[in-house]
């Protein structure tokens, strides 16, 4: 009789430890930020005729940049995601802040876009086939007699 009481209670116990990992469906999904947290405060103070050096002290280096003719673009990226605790990752938002420069390097316009903003693009699949790519093994080897 004892050694079932003491059964029962060890297995009521790793129940327990058990249920309470999942106490919370929010304990399985993380929220977090990839790539540039873009500040409020950050976008306020910057506007046109402000130099690039203001703009690297404000906001710190682009993570890319563009260049077309004699304007310049710099893009700070920022998406909050949820990741699951078994590895799946959603996006929820994303920002792009684009910071444009004239050739004196100084600020002409700065655009803030959103997820909505952006636009799908199909991949070309079609593949152009070359000589020997497509030819299977057995092909190699009846080609060789």
């Amino acid at each position: 009789m004892p050694l079932r009481i003491a059964k029962a209670s060890v297995a009521a116990a790793v129940l327990a430890v058990a249920l309470a990992g999942c106490t919370s469906s929010t304990s399985l999904i993380s929220k977090r930020t990839q790539g540039y947290e873009i500040p409020d405060s950050a976008l306020q103070q910057i506007r046109p005729g402000q130099s690039q050096q203001l703009v690297t002290l404000v906001l710190g280096s682009p993570q890319t940049t563009n260049t077309f003719g004699d304007r310049t673009a710099w893009y700070y990226v920022e998406t909050k995601v949820n990741q699951t605790s078994f590895g799946m990752t959603m996006i929820q938002e994303r920002t792009v802040l684009a910071i444009y420069f004239d050739r004196n390097k100084k600020v002409i316009e700065r655009a803030v876009y959103a997820l909505e903003d952006g636009k799908a693009v199909n991949i070309e699949t079609r593949r152009t086939p070359s000589f020997g790519e497509d030819a299977t093994f057995i092909d190699t080897i009846l080609s060789s007699f």
